[in-house]
């Protein structure tokens, strides 16, 4: 898995600040499990404690990852996001943990002035990183065709936080007709999160958890050494190798070489802009950060790539919060690290 990757002498390190000293593992044993999902593949490795089998772990964590997708995916017609994208106008009731994120991925919205915003599914579709497919060829069949301004605009007229509208008591979101929610900004992290708070119920209360690339740790391994995470950045980033002591930590990162595709050698990326309803054209090629929670991590992973490369550090200094940067210039890629992401090095110095 792309976690657990032991720091050599030539890397930055970084601990967490939090303080907390890890308890002592429930056995000698570590159990790796893995598999698919989210069209993306996953693994856990997990501190084995007594009484409990293999069967057991792999059980509750497939329940887990088929529950997210049943509630948030939108590449299945079934779930219930897609049920919703697909309602006629008025209010739908929902279930509570639909709900719970749903509510969270608003708060995000509102603290982020709509860098995350979980109502783009209307422009994914249209630029071709949702359910529809790819762009159609162009008429040489060359490559993909860009949207016509018109169809930008029509989308960008159903797409906006800040239209959603809930009814709290009857647990219901309103369907304003053609708009398309997309939770998939924070619904991986969601599902880290939600893995690893069931491994810990069930007394695995050592392990980590990776899905496509977004990690969350817990506790130590039986030599009392960490989980040891490599920091993905962006291909040709000018720092040294990073890699995180995921001790009660998550990491995420966005890039823009993740799912892109190119037009007269224009780029664009998958990450949507929806103040402008195109894709980000801001330099920004990553943002890792480094959270709490793996929802956390990958919500302002997001975000900070949208926000840009002066917006994204200023906003992340004064949130606390732990991310690095590498944008492109005329000059290459450069590094822009926050103050937070610099307290984790110190500590690991």
């Amino acid at each position: 898995m792309g976690g657990d990757a032991r720091p050599r002498p030539d890397n930055r390190v970084l601990i967490p600040t939090h303080g907390r000293k890890p308890s002592p593992p429930p056995g000698p044993h570590i159990w790796d499990f893995a598999g698919e999902t989210m069209g993306t593949t996953w693994a856990v490795r997990l501190v084995a404690p007594p009484a409990l089998d293999r069967t057991a772990f792999q059980s509750a964590i497939e329940s887990e990852l088929a529950g997210i997708i049943a509630l948030f995916s939108h590449w299945d017609p079934r779930s219930e996001l897609s049920r919703l994208n697909a309602a006629p106008p008025g209010f739908w009731a929902v279930s509570e943990p639909f709900w719970t994120l749903l509510n969270a991925a608003m708060d995000l919205a509102d603290d982020t002035n709509g860098a995350v915003d979980p109502t783009l599914g209307a422009l994914v579709d249209l630029w071709g990183f949702g359910p529809p497919g790819p762009r159609p060829l162009n008429a040489f069949g060359t490559g993909p065709t860009v949207p016509f301004e018109d169809e930008i605009a029509a989308a960008r007229a159903v797409t906006g936080w800040g239209m959603l509208r809930f009814n709290r008591e009857a647990r219901a979101v309103q369907q304003l007709g053609g708009v398309k929610l997309d939770l998939s900004g924070i619904a991986k992290g969601h599902a880290v999160d939600r893995v690893s708070e069931r491994l810990t119920a069930m007394g695995a209360t050592h392990h980590l958890v990776e899905i496509g690339g977004e990690l969350r740790g817990a506790g130590v391994k039986p030599d009392g050494m960490p989980w040891w995470a490599e920091l993905r950045q962006a291909p040709g980033a000018p720092g040294p190798r990073a890699v995180a002591a995921l001790f009660d930590m998550a990491c995420a990162t966005s890039g823009d070489w993740v799912r892109n595709f190119e037009v007269y050698g224009q780029t664009y990326s998958h990450t949507i802009d929806g103040r402008t309803g195109r894709p980000i054209e801001n330099g920004v090629a990553s943002v890792t950060v480094l959270a709490e929670t793996a929802m956390y991590a990958d919500a302002m992973a997001t975000a900070l790539t949208v926000m840009g490369p002066e917006e994204g550090p200023a906003f992340a200094g004064a949130m606390n919060i732990a991310a690095a940067f590498v944008v492109r210039s005329g000059n290459g890629l450069t590094e822009t690290v926050t103050p937070a992401f610099t307290a984790m090095l110190s500590e690991g110095a």
